[in-house]
């Protein structure tokens, strides 16, 4: 007998009452990104793998680690894509950057793939929403995209959401920093495990992003980012933390934000909610300016973020949709699905925000009713949230005298009455 299959490892089904959730956290992103001016881009599910390591970045986890790559049929690389920015500047560099207008202002949701441990919320297929924000040089740029992602969250209820800020040096100044870094902690790794000890000599900013307790409590006192900057970087970072004040987004910072991303300057910036408990890391994103020019196009300024999105319908927990009234029309017999089909049409069309289901295998009243009956108990498998169930029943006698019969299943009440009266019966 062969063995039962499951989904891999890192990923999980949605069912309608789970997909529903996530359709409306995507309806909601492009009514509240469309209002700011942001169009949808959908780019390729799987890119070139030297797009990620030129733009991630070589000693990052997600290029040493958690790519899904292989080799297609003429042997060239090819990666799942673990984030989307890199995709979308690709796309921007082969369209022609340099003729579009400026700002481009984009945003987009759809899966990514990394091979990592899953935990809440976190699978090795995830969906993201990201918006990003190509032309802008100046702080405007990063309050627009805080201020309009807060806008975001707050449509979602997401009110107890708050920034927290850093600002990366550049060039030399960024040099300076890395190399009193490791000034810092080089006599105290000792303790540190291999993974760690490759942050420190190849990229240490990436030390920020380790795990490990002991790593964590070097870093303790270690050198901050916000010492090492230039005149003009540290204006920047003044500049948003006064625009943030004045769009109302919650801010703190940190020196301990550093994103685990290679191509992020100046502006990096995560997002937590309480709702999601000692894991509250809800997104992150910030500026990168030289990303475009790294990948073929022209030295061109840009800002995003990227929201995990089943770890934000994770944090919304509460259904906020309005409970649905489900009519389940249910004929006697295989001579009655005419006149269910034909009730049911008309159900629709007086009350268009009911859910209508008409039982198509005619296995009878008793039958139709117990399945009903599963519904009102268990409504989890529908994409609506179902407030309460209403009966249709319709046998040879409803058929005959074009009438119906509705048993509210809540309150056991039924009654019979001409359909014609449909039109006249109030809302349940």
């Amino acid at each position: 007998m062969s063995s039962r299959l499951k989904a891999p490892k890192g990923t999980h089904d949605l069912f309608p009452s789970d997909s529903e959730k996530f359709a409306a956290v995507e309806a909601t992103a492009r009514r509240v990104f469309g209002a700011h001016g942001y169009g949808e881009i959908r780019t390729p599910t799987f890119e070139a793998t030297e797009l990620f390591a030129r733009s991630v970045g070589e000693t990052t986890d997600i290029v040493h680690k958690e790519m899904y790559t292989f080799p297609d049929r003429k042997g060239r690389s090819l990666t799942l894509r673990p984030e989307n920015t890199a995709g979308v500047v690709r796309a921007l560099v082969e369209r022609g950057l340099q003729d579009l207008p400026r700002p481009i202002r984009l945003w987009y949701a759809g899966p990514q793939f990394r091979y990592e441990q899953p935990q809440a919320g976190r699978y090795r297929e995830f969906r993201q929403i990201g918006v990003e924000l190509v032309g802008v040089p100046s702080a405007a740029g990063d309050a627009e995209v805080l201020g309009m992602l807060f806008a975001f969250l707050r449509a979602l209820g997401l009110s107890d959401a708050q920034a927290t800020l850093n600002c990366i040096p550049k060039g030399d100044a960024r040099a300076a920093f890395s190399k009193a870094l490791q000034e810092h902690v080089r006599p105290r790794a000792a303790g540190f495990g291999e993974d760690d000890r490759k942050r420190l000599e190849e990229n240490p900013l990436r030390l920020f992003d380790s795990k490990d307790p002991e790593t964590r409590r070097v870093l303790e006192g270690a050198p901050a980012t916000l010492d090492f900057l230039d005149d003009a970087s540290r204006a920047h970072h003044e500049e948003l933390k006064r625009l943030l004040s004045h769009v109302g987004v919650p801010f703190r910072e940190s020196a301990a934000i550093v994103r685990g991303i290679d191509y992020y300057t100046l502006t990096v910036f995560e997002v937590t909610s309480d709702r999601l408990g000692a894991q509250n890391a809800l997104l992150g994103g910030g500026r990168y300016d030289d990303l475009v020019a790294d990948l073929g196009g022209p030295p061109t300024p840009a800002v995003g973020f990227a929201i995990g999105e089943d770890r934000l319908v994770e944090a919304i927990r509460a259904d906020a949709r309005a409970p649905k009234t489900l009519f389940a029309v249910i004929p006697d017999g295989r001579e009655d699905v005419v006149y269910a089909l034909a009730v049911a049409d008309e159900i629709r069309r007086l009350l268009p925000e009911a859910v209508v289901e008409s039982d198509l295998l005619a296995r009878g009243i008793g039958r139709g009713l117990g399945r009903a009956g599963q519904i009102a108990a268990d409504p989890s498998p529908h994409a609506f949230r179902i407030g309460n169930v209403q009966a249709v029943l319709l046998g040879s006698k409803e058929r005959e005298a074009d009438s119906v019969t509705v048993k509210d299943l809540a309150t056991g009440a039924q009654e019979t009455f001409p359909r014609r009266q449909l039109a006249e019966r109030p809302s349940p």
